[in-house]
């Protein structure tokens, strides 16, 4: 036991690794991709299938970082409500993000059903829950903006929100009937067998040590051998290995906890539809189930041996106070994963020379926007074209103040699971039935 609480879930429910030979020669491409997660894998593939020659880096596995550590939702848009994106980059550009993202689970989705990636997909759509009044408040307001955007959204109020979770701690909840849930590293995993399939060439454990452009092409260096290409997509967001790099994001790490597979009496009990959820909270948790019935629980922190024992402690109890009957239950697995932020929390796409971009910065929604930046990066590298992106190609930028910011989320993560009272269970109080409201 004590061996696998200390293991990533997905790992074990992942399906065979890929097992790519390291690159151990010089070898020559069209493209060169630098990174083996949603945003690579989904460019490789996309790249294959129009026939270009394409190499992928990857320094460890496939899905090593964040792609097989992620919790697992494929959402629609970004932690950014719309409006605020198209206020943040313009209408135009936001206009286009925010729709490219709208239709990204409808991206990811497509990708499983035609490579039959075997990866516990469930469209079941996700919901985002109020842990408060101020909490309700920001998803009313949500609402009405992906509603004027003609988003399928429903706003459930309280007693229906119980209903559907089986948990009467929030105060409602946005439901997204587009999205749903998925085996992160499974999924991953498919698309680069698709993308090999196709004829893209993948190289495990050969980290990056340089690149540069020079004499109208770019070298990638290894240790073994350099990869000579045309082209160049850097995809590796926060497990960038590169040393004396300028931070270019925030690293804030995110922990989950799975407990065994609960038995079906309690599954009927708890979200019976097999829905994802996240809540408001300033220092927000995921709670989902995986197909083999494990209530999977998350958030903000990392498992290092200063914190693992209190962020366990704290999921044990959140998990009671949002259901009650898991009293007692055990975690079976527990593992974390980085998160690369940017200051305004919209992703980035930087050139790094010619023909040479990199793509960073969902800020924890990697699934969704990684695969559709991923498919993006493609017809760009395809054309040059950079229409491809919603938003446009910039210089390189230094995020100011990384370290204080990583120590800000992670402070604020340990804070509040050591001191939060409110863990205590707190029914949300139900209106009468006359006067509730089903919409804001």
């Amino acid at each position: 036991m004590r061996d696998r609480l200390h293991q990533n879930l997905w790992h074990w429910t992942g399906g065979e690794p890929i097992n790519a030979a390291p690159l151990d020669r010089d070898v020559v491409a069209d493209v060169v991709i630098v990174g083996g997660g949603f945003t690579g894998c989904s460019a490789a593939l996309h790249l294959a299938e129009v026939g270009i020659n394409v190499l992928l880096l990857e320094a460890q596995t496939i899905g090593h970082g964040g792609s097989g550590r992620n919790v697992g939702l494929v959402n629609s848009g970004l932690w950014t409500p719309p409006d605020e994106v198209e206020q943040v980059l313009g209408r135009d550009s936001g206009q286009r993000l925010n729709g490219m993202l709208a239709g990204a689970p409808d991206l990811v989705f497509d990708l499983i059903a035609r490579h039959g990636i075997d990866c516990e997909s469930t469209r079941a759509g996700t919901l985002h829950c109020a842990h408060s009044p101020r909490g309700l408040a920001e998803l009313q307001s949500r609402y009405r903006q992906q509603a004027a955007r003609g988003a399928p959204v429903r706003f459930l109020d309280a007693a229906e929100s119980r209903r559907v979770i089986g948990s009467d701690a929030f105060y409602g909840a946005l439901f997204d009937p587009r999205a749903g849930t998925i085996q992160p590293l499974a999924y991953v995993r498919g698309l680069a067998r698709a993308a090999s399939a196709a004829g893209a060439t993948l190289y495990e454990h050969s980290p990056a040590n340089s690149f540069r452009h020079e004499s109208g092409v770019w070298k990638v260096k290894t240790e073994h051998g350099t990869i000579t290409a045309q082209t160049l997509i850097q995809a590796t967001d926060s497990y960038e290995c590169r040393p004396k790099q300028p931070p270019t994001l925030i690293q804030v790490h995110y922990f989950q906890c799975a407990t065994p597979p609960l038995s079906a009496k309690i599954r009927a009990r708890i979200l019976p539809g097999c829905e994802g959820c996240w809540d408001t909270g300033m220092v927000m948790s995921s709670f989902r189930l995986d197909h083999a019935g494990r209530m999977i629980i998350g958030a903000v922190g990392s498992l290092d041996r200063a914190s693992e024992g209190m962020h366990r402690h704290w999921a044990a109890r959140k998990l009671v106070s949002l259901f009650p009957m898991l009293g007692g239950q055990t975690f079976e697995y527990c593992w974390d994963g980085r998160i690369g932020m940017t200051s305004d929390h919209l992703p980035r796409v930087i050139e790094l020379g010619p023909r040479g971009i990199a793509i960073y910065g969902y800020s924890g929604r990697g699934i969704g926007p990684g695969s559709a930046f991923g498919k993006a990066a493609a017809a760009w590298a395809c054309a040059n074209a950079i229409a491809a992106f919603p938003m446009p190609i910039t210089p390189p930028c230094v995020e100011p103040f990384t370290s204080v910011k990583k120590l800000y989320y992670e402070l604020g993560s340990t804070l509040t699971h050591l001191f939060d009272a409110r863990l205590q269970r707190r029914p949300v109080k139900l209106e009468p039935r006359s006067t509730r409201r089903t919409t804001p």
